[in-house]
């Protein structure tokens, strides 16, 4: 597989904040598997990284990503145009899946900043972010149904989180247009802007996450996201965990003493 083109995916790190940036306006930022490839190693570079310490991923021109763009995707048969049971299941496992994961297990958190629509796949790219920004203009769209497709990219384990089976099911049964007002009333993002506010938005709100503490809010991520999933015991066994590893951290130990000393506690990410 060739690398996706460096403009394809447009990358810079400034104030301790990784941006990501979807750059086929074009395409509607539809994510052809190169540029999937790209995200995923950025994320994984992120968390690696601890000059990183929060992650914006957004988009260039009208569209956030209106879904996956199949044209050039590698050959899901077996080479003679022959398609076997288990091709498409290994392609979602290793594609669409695999790039909603990379945003739950970043461990540096991530705002997703929505500038146009997020459709398909393009939509559970911003759920799956911790915060989600959009602009006025942004539109999410279980688009699936249209094609008569059965959602993916985690989809079906996302939605439902948000806004409840119910609702999750009139979404993608019907694909139906989200405007952003409507997207936040529901759940689904945290704050709508105007258009020409959206990056000074997400950059002050990664830039103020990247100033706190980091290991935490990497901890605190991964019981929200987990809680779901856990009954009772579990999650209180998991937090209790957590606040044992949090505690060995500098920032926790900065934390504590800033309070003592009633000051402003200065977190370094470590």
């Amino acid at each position: 597989m060739t690398p996706a083109p460096e403009d394809d995916v447009l990358h810079r790190v400034e104030s301790a904040v990784s941006w990501i940036t979807l750059n086929r306006p074009e395409a509607m930022n539809a994510v052809t598997w190169e540029q999937r490839e790209r995200v995923i190693a950025l994320l994984a570079d992120a968390s690696a990284d601890p000059a990183v310490r929060a992650v914006v991923l957004t988009a260039t021109g009208k569209g956030f990503c209106a879904g996956a763009d199949l044209r050039g995707s590698p050959t899901t048969g077996t080479g003679t145009g022959e398609r076997v049971a288990g091709d498409v299941a290994r392609v979602i496992r290793l594609g669409a899946q695999r790039l909603i994961t990379a945003v739950l297990d970043c461990e540096k958190p991530v705002i997703a900043a929505v500038n146009g629509t997020a459709a398909g796949i393009g939509a559970h790219l911003a759920l799956a972010c911790d915060l989600v920004i959009a602009a006025e203009p942004a539109r999410f769209i279980e688009v699936f149904v249209r094609r008569g497709l059965v959602p993916d990219g985690g989809g079906a384990y996302l939605l439902p989180r948000l806004v409840g089976p119910q609702k999750a099911k009139e979404l993608m049964f019907f694909g139906d247009a989200v405007p952003a007002a409507e997207a936040e009333r529901l759940g689904l993002v945290n704050k709508v802007v105007p258009a020409d506010a959206l990056e000074a938005t997400a950059r002050a709100w990664a830039e103020r996450l990247a100033q706190g503490p980091t290991r935490a809010l990497w901890l605190t991520k991964q019981l929200v996201n987990a809680s779901l999933d856990s009954d009772r015991a579990a999650a209180l066994a998991a937090e209790a965990t957590a606040q044992e590893i949090n505690m060995t951290t500098a920032d926790a130990n900065e934390g504590v003493a800033s309070f003592v000393e009633r000051r402003t506690p200065k977190y370094r990410g470590a």
